[in-house]
């Protein structure tokens, strides 16, 4: 049996607080990137640059977020999803396995949120796995649009018989996107022990990984204070039968 090993992070731009108390996290981060060990990284809240942190924080990164969190020998694909007056963040995916190819598709429902998704096929023990992360809208109804174009995307970008993951912050913990998608989900929606969010004290599961051709092996929640200083949301683990 051959295992794949997947995980969808929501990294809050690597900084956690707000005004004077605010700190950064990156570094801790890159640490639990390397202790979850995934095949394959889907992360959200990504800064490729943020010029007013970089002033703030004297140990900032001098490389883009996705690049810095990327262990050695992986690869790291990253695509904007949203443009700030200090810079800009969006989707990344770090990868153990080739990447064959990638491609980014805008997602936003209005003008004040700024959404999309990434596809990016890898190469995984010889076979093509296409993975799209997402991160979708605060409203339910942008949500349901953009699901929407998540299948149609999918219908027209991904073969029917080609294994599929979608994994992300769907800032949703009910069962419409579920049966909308038509995907397998991994985990029950609503099951407290599931819960994502908040990090410091998880309540609901905003994130999730869809399978189509892959056999679910079993899921993971890293729980604890480590954990919940570094984000808000606590990252998911599932392995895949290939």
């Amino acid at each position: 049996m051959t295992i794949l090993r997947v995980a969808t992070y929501n990294i809050h731009k690597g900084v956690q607080g707000i005004g004077p108390a605010r700190r950064l996290e990156i570094h801790n981060l890159g640490h639990a990137v390397e202790q979850i060990d995934a095949d394959v990284v889907c992360l959200q809240e990504v800064r490729k640059l943020h010029r007013r942190e970089a002033r703030h924080f004297k140990r900032w990164p001098d490389l883009p977020q996705a690049e810095f969190l990327a262990p050695e020998g992986y690869e790291a694909v990253y695509q904007t999803n949203a443009f700030t007056r200090y810079g800009e963040h969006g989707n990344a995916l770090l990868s153990r396995w080739p990447v064959i190819d990638h491609q980014h598709e805008d997602m936003s429902d209005h003008r004040f949120e700024q959404r999309g998704l990434l596809h990016v096929e890898v190469n995984a023990h010889g076979r093509t796995v296409h993975v799209i992360v997402v991160h979708l809208g605060l409203i339910p109804a942008s949500r349901t649009r953009q699901v929407a174009q998540l299948k149609r995307f999918i219908e027209r970008e991904v073969p029917a018989q080609a294994p599929l993951l979608v994994a992300g912050d769907f800032n949703d913990w009910g069962v419409q996107i579920r049966r909308a998608l038509g995907a397998v989900d991994l985990v029950a929606f609503g099951d407290g022990r599931n819960a994502t969010y908040p990090a410091r004290l998880p309540v609901v599961q905003l994130d999730h990984i869809y399978s189509r051709g892959l056999k679910p092996l079993g899921l993971q929640i890293p729980h604890g204070r480590v954990w919940w200083r570094m984000s808000d949301h606590l990252p998911l683990i599932a392995e895949f039968e290939i």
